[in-house]
């Protein structure tokens, strides 16, 4: 541990404004000082114990609920105090400084702070404590945050699960299993003189294969957690008046877009949250794509295209009201080859892996002709509804989404990217344990950073700056 984690640590645990209860946090060895202090007398542990907060003068400051963990039954595993009090900023505020000088008071018998520097918590900094007194692992660590931040029901429930270390039960079963192959190849390296082939006796090659497949549902799940805890970017892009803004709205079940049959009507990008079947995703409704008609206008097709080649999917929106070639043909051609133009662009502009769905609106007014013309895409009508569901599920699709919601871990791209470097070290260590004459040193250096990277999930094994970086997302009072 560094210095700093020594020293005892107050916070507001509660979120900025006003509320009917806020809650004021203190954690460290030995904060019996504070107690006194703050509560004019010693706590049961565990017990609410409903009393007077006063200041330095003996005057209230306000009256709550005060309740005493002592370590290692504590959320930090070290002595925790929580000072419940109404919940307005000023209070809350004058509890913390309070706090604060409680813990810098002298001791008159010795002429020394009570507390060994009482301070005010950093960001994330109680549930720092909490994995380095082993209280949780970096995953549930990651995983208290996420539920905070969870903009869906399923979102929340997969953090939840996270958090109460199912994602970590099963790195750790990866891991016993690792560790068991290890010792075989490690045994047959160190006693080469016996006759007994302990890999071929041991079925190394079956345990790596098993190792693999359970690997695979566990990257399989901690990748739709990865979708829930991210959401999907996607955006709506096409000529003006194809109904963009309309399609939004209708996604949104909400009058956020202003819809008029005046092309270039929105100007700047509309976004708005939504979710299906507990994904969340971040749609975004941008200017019509064309050759901008002022500066105003050109600026808004400037931010649809930087919004596009962010997107995680692309919904190209075409208007089959103006498909006909046959009516009014000089016009249908001309957005027919706009359209064409734009397909060209987002080929170009976009990576390979950002999905493109051909969405063909307005099918409640469009020919019977142009209809069976569609090939391919979705046909919607984004004013009565048809094909929505239809295009929520080829979202769905596109993105990758597949699992089931009970069976998904909440996720971070770290653990993605540690779980496929796990997947590249045993598919190296099953090529060489497949070959005639396997070099059994690489293949245990091939376990070796499997397991490495493993432990980085739960943090087992990491870096201080890794904790660092994680721990400094959080907010303060967590």
């Amino acid at each position: 541990m560094l210095t700093r984690h020594h020293h005892p640590i107050a916070a507001i645990a509660t979120a900025p404004g006003r509320g009917a209860v806020g809650i004021v946090r203190v954690s460290g060895k030995n904060i019996a000082p504070v107690i006194a202090a703050v509560c004019g007398r010693a706590l049961l542990p565990r017990h609410a114990t409903y009393l007077p907060f006063r200041d330095a003068l003996g005057q209230v400051i306000d009256q709550g609920l005060a309740i005493y963990f002592p370590a290692p039954h504590s959320y930090t595993g070290e002595d925790v105090l929580e000072l419940q009090a109404h919940g307005g900023p000023v209070v809350l505020q004058l509890l913390l400084a309070r706090c604060l000088e409680a813990g810098a008071a002298i001791n008159p018998a010795t002429g020394l702070a009570w507390l060994p520097g009482l301070r005010p918590a950093q960001p994330g900094e109680f549930t720092e404590r909490a994995f380095l007194n082993d209280k949780i692992d970096l995953a549930q660590a990651e995983a208290t945050a996420d539920l905070i931040e969870a903009s869906t029901e399923t979102a929340a429930r997969s953090a939840a699960r996270s958090m109460s270390g199912e994602f970590s039960l099963a790195i750790n079963t990866l891991l016993e299993q690792l560790i068991h192959l290890r010792m075989l190849v490690e045994a047959t390296l160190d006693f080469p003189e016996e006759d007994i082939d302990f890999l071929q006796k041991a079925d190394a090659q079956g345990q790596l294969q098993r190792l693999q497949i359970t690997l695979d549902s566990v990257l399989q799940r901690a990748t739709q957690g990865a979708i829930l805890r991210e959401g999907i970017k996607v955006v709506i892009a096409g000529q003006p008046n194809a109904g963009k803004s309309s399609l939004l709205n209708a996604l949104a079940g909400a009058e956020l877009a202003i819809v008029t049959p005046v092309a270039g009507t929105t100007r700047d990008k509309v976004s708005q949250l939504i979710q299906i079947e507990g994904v969340p995703l971040h749609v975004v409704d941008t200017a019509g794509l064309r050759e901008a008609l002022d500066e105003v206008e050109k600026i808004g097709v400037q931010r649809a295209w930087a919004e596009i080649e962010s997107a995680d999917a692309v919904l190209f929106l075409h208007d089959l009201t103006r498909q006909d070639v046959t009516d009014e043909a000089q016009d249908a051609l001309n957005y027919l080859a706009a359209d064409a133009r734009i397909a060209d662009v987002l080929a170009k502009k976009l990576p390979e892996n950002t999905a493109i769905i051909e969405v063909w609106n307005k099918s409640d007014r469009a020919s019977a002709d142009v209809l069976r013309a569609v090939s391919g895409g979705v046909l919607i009508s984004a004013k009565t509804g048809a094909g929505l569901p239809a295009l929520r599920q080829q979202l769905l699709r596109v993105v990758g989404w597949q699992a089931a919601p009970e069976g998904v871990f909440m996720a971070r791209e770290r653990h993605l990217r540690a779980l496929h470097k796990v997947a590249d070290q045993l598919s190296t260590a099953a090529a060489q344990l497949h070959a005639a004459h396997p070099a059994l040193d690489l293949l245990a250096e091939d376990l070796r950073q499997a397991q490495l990277h493993l432990s980085e999930i739960t943090g087992a094994f990491s870096s201080d700056d890794l904790l660092g970086e994680i721990f400094s997302r959080f907010c303060i009072g967590k």
